[in-house]
């Protein structure tokens, strides 16, 4: 039951993100687009390795999903949808859900990954630095070493105290800068 509920309530999640975005942009209320940089802007603690190089830059809007465990808020999984950073449009080009996994939309492919480092923010969730676990397919995410998650906001659990098996959903956006070894 639990699972089905889940299911449900992620489902019903990403639909919400996705019309909200897709009437964002039909209303002309986007964000600018701005040019094209050749890194990101990181904390020093959150750094990539040397090594690496920056493949891909997403925006992304979804939800934390929060369970009630032994009366406090403990994450259960993220939700989200990402399009390229500079695409006025939104169009989908990748979903993120727990793993935490990302899926390519467009090809198929997919990176599992781990946070190694953290950068705390007040009033939002933590900026992050991940390191691949796995990757699956030929497509974008294929040899991804590195996953930056960066500009967040929201996402933070409820303060007050929780009961029984209760869940609630926190919207959050960011930006998440994908990294392959360079050759």
């Amino acid at each position: 039951m639990k699972l089905a509920k889940r299911l449900i309530l992620t489902t019903a999640t990403l639909a919400t993100v996705a019309a909200g975005t897709l009437l964002s942009a039909t209303v002309g209320q986007a964000a600018p687009s701005q040019s094209a940089r050749p890194g990101v802007d990181a904390p020093a603690a959150l750094k990539v390795p040397d090594g690496n190089r920056l493949t891909g830059v997403f925006s992304a809007e979804g939800v934390q999903t929060y369970t009630c465990t032994d009366g406090v808020w403990k994450l259960l999984e993220p939700a989200a949808i990402l399009w390229a950073k500079n695409d006025r449009s939104h169009r989908t080009v990748a979903l993120h859900s727990r793993g935490p996994v990302w899926v390519s939309t467009v090809d198929g492919s997919a990176v599992n990954a781990a946070a190694i480092a953290n950068s705390p923010k007040a009033g939002t969730i933590p900026e992050l630095l991940l390191q691949s676990t796995a990757t699956r397919g030929t497509g974008v995410f294929a040899g991804v070493s590195y996953i930056q998650r960066l500009n967040t906001h929201g996402g933070v659990a409820p303060a007050t105290a929780c009961t029984g098996t209760d869940q609630v959903s926190v919207p959050y956006s960011a930006t998440y800068a994908f990294y392959k070894p360079a050759k």
